[in-house]
């Protein structure tokens, strides 16, 4: 039975995951003690990762911020006293007028990114520092590569719905490590699979998800587009096409035809490292009919050719008329599918002209380090991010944070190591503990989540925060005056017509609420909202930004193909999420790091034996970047060539205290401006 004093409220996960589970959380005597799935949810089901259903430990962390606090250590040693809010907003409002007054406004330096999904928490910064003239930030970390892409082919970011595949004839899972990363598509390939549905798996090295599918395909890191263009000669080469969606939907055909000759796959197969009658066997599967669904994951777009590889996946349903299938389609992201107005939330009105210059996120090391820089970084303020931890080029990161002269302001719930380097620490809520309205980018509903906990101590959510900067300061007051839920019902009130039927009180009610779609959901049935109006193989856009207007296979600017590299950097290595550690958010959880035991690193056997690495043995990863020592894991899961290091550990829990990303280059992608994580020639040595 359930205690008198327990009460089972609903909740949304806030994480950086396509699924954004809806939850039943228990509370009793004001504390969280259980969190689960909730089975009422029509696209999560029940369904909840092992993360989250750890939750309350995160909630009642003994690394939790509770009260703002000032360093008195050095820099990167987390060494704070207690202050108060009042002496907190008063210090930052102190040094942010002296920095515009001697530098300039874009001395200033906003940094956030996805610690919570929630619309209201997400965006609440941007008036702010809009208002205040700072410094821009393009949040590139995560997905925006792999929208460019997308969208140079079908014009937004959104696709068949999931649910869809459970009916398919093939489900090609390309990209995605599902049961880790969003675990909900799982139950729905499993549900495809009792249906009939053969599944296949592309992914450079064996995963939980590729182990339970009827094949996997191996492919080298960064060739997945060489792999499309071969699967699309094989279907033109052998009319397994559909003319009349090619002749009413799409543009560029012919074109294409011309240009797939190169692409045969005798011609492709070492660079996708698999024998070219895998490619025409698995092509042939493909343009069976048009009953295929492809679910595609962000991480193949974190390559130096990543746009270009989501561009030429968006056409393959195009050709065998998949997208006008019932059961049919690709799905990367449904996270325009909503239309929203987000300038609602974003303020750009309040911006001043001309524009603020714009950073690049993924550059923050630069941006801290350049003394070509003008004006100078003088002012952080890091909020629902871990940059520390999670940016590329880590050293170059860590160096930037620990300058003297730069004032940086933490607002965290819990002392990340990025708030370890901050002057100040200020104290956030979770998503337990203030409201927020949520939509996914991997299903259709929209989701409201109400406090289901009082802050602890004296934490703040960045909404709150932020308005007293606001007042502090001056400037754009009359937008942070806005109640929260008043924000929310204008933001609804101004999406698209498929979110603008959704009320305030409907999600408040009901919790959830499904986009205003068709079911099938077919969005380039009929064409797509590219300049053209079609599907398009061929892109003027692409031509005009000297990009190449067809689907195209270009090398990794650090790959095989780097011969001068390979002589010191013979291994290719991908750093993809681990099981618990989806992103450095839960890092912090000691339960889930005993679960996940050390930080480690995949080696093919043939590769281990080549360098007397044994199973287990400490060794050195070494990038022309930085090294960081990990675990080996000798395992057949991974091509020779190929090293697999899964997941992002804070610095301070990982050996040698530098961690996975001191590896990683903040070069930039083909389009996007997102980061090439998992582009990196390493070398790996026994400790």
């Amino acid at each position: 039975m359930i205690p008198c004093y327990a009460i089972m409220p609903a909740s949304v996960c806030p994480h950086d995951c396509p699924s954004c589970c809806s939850l039943i959380v228990t509370v009793e005597d004001g504390r969280l003690t259980s969190v689960t799935g909730n089975p009422a949810h029509p696209f999560t089901q029940g369904v909840i990762c092992g993360k989250v259903r750890e939750y309350a430990e995160r909630v009642h962390s003994p690394l939790r911020v509770l009260t703002p606090l000032r360093r008195v250590g050095p820099k990167g040693r987390g060494e704070f006293a207690r202050i108060t809010w009042d002496d907190a907003i008063g210090e930052i409002a102190r040094r942010w007028r002296a920095v515009i007054a001697e530098h300039g406004a874009e001395a200033l330096l906003p940094f956030s990114y996805a610690g919570s999904m929630g619309q209201v928490q997400y965006y609440a910064g941007h008036p702010l520092f809009h208002a205040l003239g700072a410094s821009r930030l393009e949040r590139s970390i995560c997905v925006s590569t792999a929208y460019a892409g997308w969208r140079a082919t079908v014009g937004v970011v959104t696709g068949n719905d999931s649910e869809q595949m459970v009916g398919a004839d093939l489900v090609v899972l390309w990209g995605v490590n599902a049961a880790y990363s969003t675990v909900n598509v799982m139950t729905l390939v499993k549900q495809a699979r009792a249906r009939g549905a053969y599944v296949v798996v592309v992914d450079p090295y064996r995963t939980p998800t590729a182990q339970q599918a009827d094949e996997h395909l191996m492919v080298r890191p960064g060739s997945d587009t060489a792999l499309a263009l071969a699967v699309m000669h094989v279907l033109v080469a052998e009319g397994r096409l559909d003319r009349d969606y090619i002749g009413r939907a799409t543009l560029g055909f012919e074109r294409l035809v011309e240009h797939l000759p190169a692409y045969s796959p005798d011609a492709v197969a070492a660079s996708v490292g698999l024998p070219a009658e895998t490619i025409v066997r698995f092509a042939r599967r493909y343009g069976a009919g048009p009953r295929s669904f492809i679910r595609i994951g962000i991480g193949l777009s974190r390559h130096d050719n990543g746009g270009m590889t989501c561009r030429t996946l968006a056409c393959l349903p195009a050709l065998t008329g998949a997208y006008a299938d019932p059961h049919g389609g690709a799905l990367l992201s449904s996270g325009e599918a909503p239309g929203f107005d987000f300038s609602v939330l974003e303020r750009p009105d309040l911006l001043p002209r001309p524009a603020p210059r714009v950073v690049n996120m993924i550059q923050l090391g630069r941006a801290l380090t350049d003394p070509a820089l003008a004006p100078p970084v003088k002012a952080l303020y890091v909020y629902s991010s871990n940059p520390a931890a999670v940016c590329p080029n880590q050293t170059l990161v860590l160096e930037g944070l620990a300058r003297e002269d730069l004032f940086t302001v933490v607002h965290e719930q819990v002392l990340t190591d990025t708030a370890h380097y901050a002057d100040l620490v200020l104290p956030a809520t979770t998503s337990m503990e203030h409201e927020d309205l949520y939509r996914s980018y991997g299903q259709f509903t929209l989701q409201l989540a109400l406090p289901v906990l009082p802050p602890p101590g004296e934490a703040l959510s960045n909404w709150e925060v932020c308005a007293r900067l606001a007042k502090a300061l001056g400037v754009a007051e009359a937008h942070y005056a806005t109640s929260v839920d008043a924000l929310i019902r204008e933001f609804l009130s101004r999406g698209a017509a498929t979110a603008r039927t959704i009320s305030y009180e409907q999600l408040r009610r009901d919790g959830w609420a499904r986009l205003d779609l068709p079911r099938p959901y077919m969005p380039f049935a009929h064409g797509a909202p590219t300049p053209s109006g079609r599907v398009e193989f061929y892109s003027e856009t692409m031509a005009r930004q000297g990009l190449p207007a067809l689907p195209t296979y270009v090398p990794l600017t650090e790959g095989p193909e780097r011969q001068d590299l390979l002589r010191r950097f013979p291994l290719q290595c991908i750093v993809p999420p681990n099981r618990f550690f989806l992103n450095s958010s839960f890092s912090q959880s000691a339960l889930l790091r005993r679960r996940q035991k050390t930080p480690t690193v995949m080696l093919a056997v043939a590769d281990a034996a080549a360098r007397g690495i044994g199973d287990g043995d400490p060794v050195r990863v070494e990038s022309a970047r930085g090294a960081a020592r990990f675990t080996a894991q000798v395992t057949d899961a991974t091509r020779p060539g190929v090293v697999v290091v899964e997941g992002v550990w804070w610095h301070r829990f990982h050996p040698g205290g530098r961690s996975v990303n001191v590896l990683t280059d903040d070069r930039v992608t083909d389009m996007g401006g997102g980061p090439a994580f998992h582009s990196n020639l390493v070398e790996v040595s026994r400790v």
